[in-house]
């Protein structure tokens, strides 16, 4: 089995080398794609310098993430987002875990944040906790077999939530798996700043939303609203989502 690495990213130079040269390091890799939003930092130019696949792509991360998708070779896509640190031997438990059961479709790792608080630490056992019960998100690194990804539609180029709505089909079709070990770390920078509860209030209320219907051109518009009044005062992420 041969696995695509598909990295979106948006004014990520700073992070970037070092996950790729992680990546890279691991022989399991076949390809890796870097799709990019609209960078105005030199990240093309520093994935290009890296010697990896650089596409260019409409701004936002359902869009990217499909098109990396479509560009894609390899048997199996593993969708990698750019501030997580790469866990060592990743590429290689993807494989054994495929190549063992036949039936899994696909999954994702286990997450853990970067932050030394209260939140992050609690944020590790809640996402254990919604994965027991099925549900997770792009941040923690989901693959999927490429004939299972084809057979679902896709990713969705969607505004927001286009991981929630890949992974719930996904759930719906075929067995899925979560790797306990290695886990994956990723940053803790998108909820710097910000209270809490109206961190999770605003997750509660996007999914609110998304389920009844409402567009998810709306939500995101929605989202970038709170998420700016709660960092009002503070410098921009990078990182405008909250999945």
């Amino acid at each position: 089995m041969t696995i695509s690495v598909i990295i979106p990213t948006l004014n990520e130079a700073h992070r970037l080398p070092d996950l790729l040269a992680r990546v890279r390091a691991d022989a399991f890799a076949t390809e890796i794609i870097v799709v990019d939003g609209g960078s105005e930092d030199g990240t093309p130019a520093v994935a290009e310098a890296a010697g990896v696949r650089v596409i260019a792509s409409a701004r936002g991360r359902g869009q990217q993430l499909h098109a990396g998708a479509e560009a894609a070779t390899g048997d199996i896509l593993w969708f990698l987002h750019a501030d997580t640190t790469y866990p060592s031997g990743g590429l290689r438990k993807i494989e054994e875990t495929l190549a063992r059961d036949p039936a899994t479709i696909g999954g994702n790792f286990r997450l853990l944040f970067d932050g030394d608080d209260r939140f992050s630490r609690w944020l590790d056992g809640f996402y254990r906790w919604i994965r027991s019960h099925g549900v997770y998100y792009g941040d923690s690194a989901v693959f999927v077999r490429r004939r299972a990804y084809r057979k679902l539609g896709g990713i969705r180029p969607i505004a927001l939530m286009e991981d929630y709505d890949f992974n719930r089909r996904m759930e719906k079709t075929g067995k899925t798996c979560c790797i306990d070990d290695p886990p994956l770390v990723t940053s803790s920078r998108r909820f710097a700043g910000r209270r809490p509860a109206a961190i999770v209030w605003g997750w509660l209320k996007i999914h609110l939303l998304f389920y009844v219907g409402i567009s998810p051109d709306r939500l995101a518009r929605l989202y970038d609203s709170q998420r700016r009044r709660g960092n009002r005062g503070r410098p921009a992420s990078s990182e405008g989502r909250p999945t």
